[in-house]
């Protein structure tokens, strides 16, 4: 012990000694830093959002309407097509399907089975774009939407030719109405009273009464009718009908088709494909995309005629009209992007990348 302390003393004096000869001193050493990271700061949703689902990559992308850029990419599951948001705007409720992806035609007996668990319908935080829960309604949703006061969802199965009605509160479905074949379209009329549903595979119209779900009228208008959208006034209804080039025009209180509506012009294909369909605030306009034809309708429901079309892109599908009715929004299946409409020039501004083979389009926020 005591060997060790003189040594302790000698290394001591021999350091004094060097700094007194004019050697350096041993430096301090800095001490070590306290700063911690920071965790990054969390983005503050946009006030107006524009959301696409993309059936090929499983999942939806979320648009900034004031930059016109994509705010972020949220997975969702098998299939995403139809979305609606909610009343309140705090959800998104989007249709999932384990179905096998085919066109018009193919063989049923042709394609792998079905994946049934992937089936449902996804309720998603707006404010998180998280999936919150799935609900079981029915097999292979396709289309979709929810009612004024945010209660009931009413869905088409399209592999089940019917619509199930679902309580939101417990997720159960209360009724299931038998319909046509290929069901698809799903539109509530603006006074909630009745739901249409289009019928691809018997070229019909269903009209449900929401009180009873009890079928009303079956409405025959065309070929394979996708899409339906009424007036605000709730007076007509407009119906795209694929393999016609047409949309079908029907009194929406009397259940009773009026007449065709043809739309002409050039496009990729030698007639349109009308897909599918969305209508100005003041039902002024209503906008008609065409599938492979590749264009985007104006229609004048006054005028009962197209007032102009224009190409947005490759197999537009999903549209949408932001609140002020000034930009509208294609989703273009092949080309993986979103296209961005000004209402005032009829031009195509912008072409959003988003994630693979985007379906369907819905706008939250103001």
């Amino acid at each position: 012990m005591r060997e060790r302390h003189l040594s302790a003393l000698a290394a001591v004096a021999a350091c004094a000694a060097a700094a007194a000869c004019g050697g350096e001193a041993p430096k301090p050493q800095p001490a070590a830093s306290t700063t911690t990271t920071s965790a990054p700061a969390v983005r503050e949703l946009p006030k107006l959002r524009v959301y696409a689902t993309n059936e090929s990559s499983g999942d939806l992308t979320v648009i900034d309407a004031a930059t016109q850029t994509v705010f972020t990419t949220a997975p969702l599951g098998k299939r995403p097509r139809g979305i609606k948001v909610s009343p309140d705007g705090k959800s998104l409720y989007v249709a999932l399907s384990g179905s096998p992806n085919a066109g018009p035609g193919v063989d049923p007996k042709t394609l792998p089975p079905p994946d049934r668990s992937a089936d449902g319908i996804g309720e998603i935080d707006a404010a998180t774009n998280k999936v919150k829960r799935i609900i079981h309604a029915g097999d292979d949703p396709e289309q979709l939407d929810i009612s004024a006061d945010g209660t009931r969802l009413y869905v088409a199965n399209e592999d089940a030719a019917q619509v199930s009605v679902v309580d939101l509160a417990s997720g159960n479905v209360t009724a299931k109405v038998k319909i046509g074949e290929e069901p698809e379209g799903v539109t509530i009329r603006p006074d909630g009273k009745v739901v249409y549903v289009t019928s691809e595979g018997d070229g019909a119209v269903f009209a449900i009464d929401t009180q009873t779900n009890q079928v009303l009228k079956r409405i025959e208008v065309g070929h394979r009718p996708r899409s339906i959208g009424f007036l605000p006034d709730g007076s007509r209804a407009f119906v795209s009908l694929e393999n016609d080039g047409a949309l079908a025009v029907v009194d929406a209180q009397k259940h009773k088709f009026l007449y065709l509506l043809k739309l002409e012009g050039q496009g990729n294909t030698p007639k349109p494909r009308p897909m599918g369909i969305a209508v100005a605030a003041d039902g002024s306009v209503v906008y008609a995309t065409t599938g492979s034809f590749g264009n985007l309708f104006f229609v004048d429901p006054a005028k009962k005629t197209a007032s102009d079309s224009l190409p947005v892109g490759q197999r537009p599908w999903g549209v949408g009209v932001l609140p002020d009715g000034k930009t509208i929004y294609t989703a273009n299946g092949p080309s993986n992007d979103v296209s961005v409409i000004d209402v005032a020039t009829r031009q195509v501004v912008k072409k959003i990348p988003v994630g693979q083979r985007p379906w369907g389009i819905a706008i939250a926020g103001r």
